[in-house]
């Protein structure tokens, strides 16, 4: 009897989202998988650059305004059917603009109108579940966000996530489409509701023309609780992004956030290498 690919993989997720420790909600949702790092050829994929975001609602806060990003950062190096991925933001400056709630959950409110933080950073391993010269992969993802946060800035927390996920990507000639999705296992704010968790989930499509590469992606997450919860709301948002070059590139994306949490809008531009 044959056995499904897709089955042990699953098996292992559920597994891991069983027994994973609880984490902590996010600011920004968890970036796709380097998809290049697999392709033939390839043993190393990074990028590196900043983004602009209006009407961004910081939950802890309780205030929205312009998020400021400076040094997002993503790397993936492969070895054989494994690859670990470093990613995350060096430093976020938040200016608020309107309130819509008191603050909550430890942030203080004379840390604003402007409110300066590290971003959060985190590690991931990445298991290629396909032979690698096919032109359909699968894989599955899992890592962890370091806490690096400090909760009574009210940007984000300083807590500790769990994620884990399934994808595949399929390719047509040039053309290709990924998604994955997984859990996140993230932890309140709240002592008598101490976990949440959330369904991450990631589609992107590329079409490289030459030296330029249009894409558009959705990504996000959804909360598996009916209560609204402080700092674990959902997250979903669109991005319109075109690329230019192959080995060196430079790229900028068009965001339009489409829940709640998410910006109104904004831009991610970005710089990055393929070995």
């Amino acid at each position: 009897m044959r056995t499904n690919p897709i089955a042990v993989p699953a098996l292992i997720l559920v597994a891991i989202a069983r027994f994973a420790a609880p984490g902590a909600a996010q600011l920004r949702p968890l970036e796709p998988t380097q998809w290049e790092v697999f392709e033939a050829g390839t043993k190393f994929v990074a990028s590196a650059g900043g983004g602009i975001h209006w009407d961004q609602r910081a939950a802890l806060a309780g205030t929205e305004g312009r998020l400021l990003e400076l040094g997002n950062f993503q790397a993936s190096w492969r070895s054989g059917r494994m690859a670990v991925e470093g990613a995350g933001t060096a430093y976020r400056f938040f200016r608020d603009q309107s309130r819509f709630a008191p603050a909550f959950g430890g942030a203080l409110d004379e840390n604003g109108p402007d409110r300066h933080d590290v971003g959060d950073y985190r590690l991931a391993t990445t298991l290629l579940l396909t032979p690698p010269a096919s032109t359909t992969a699968a894989v599955l993802r899992f890592g962890v966000r370091i806490p690096t946060t400090s909760n009574d800035v009210g940007i984000d927390r300083d807590q500790t996530d769990f994620f884990a996920l399934v994808g595949g990507r399929i390719q047509a000639q040039r053309f290709w489409v990924a998604a994955e999705t997984g859990v996140g296992v993230y932890g309140t704010r709240y002592p008598n509701f101490e976990q949440s968790d959330v369904l991450v989930y990631a589609l992107s499509a590329q079409l490289p023309l030459g030296v330029l590469t249009p894409s558009l992606g959705l990504l996000g997450q959804k909360d598996g609780t009916s209560a609204i919860l402080r700092g674990n709301e959902d997250l979903s948002e669109l991005r319109l992004g075109v690329r230019l070059g192959r080995a060196h590139w430079v790229q900028a994306q068009l965001v339009k956030g489409l829940a709640a949490y998410s910006p109104g809008a904004g831009l991610l531009i970005s710089g990055g290498a393929i070995r």
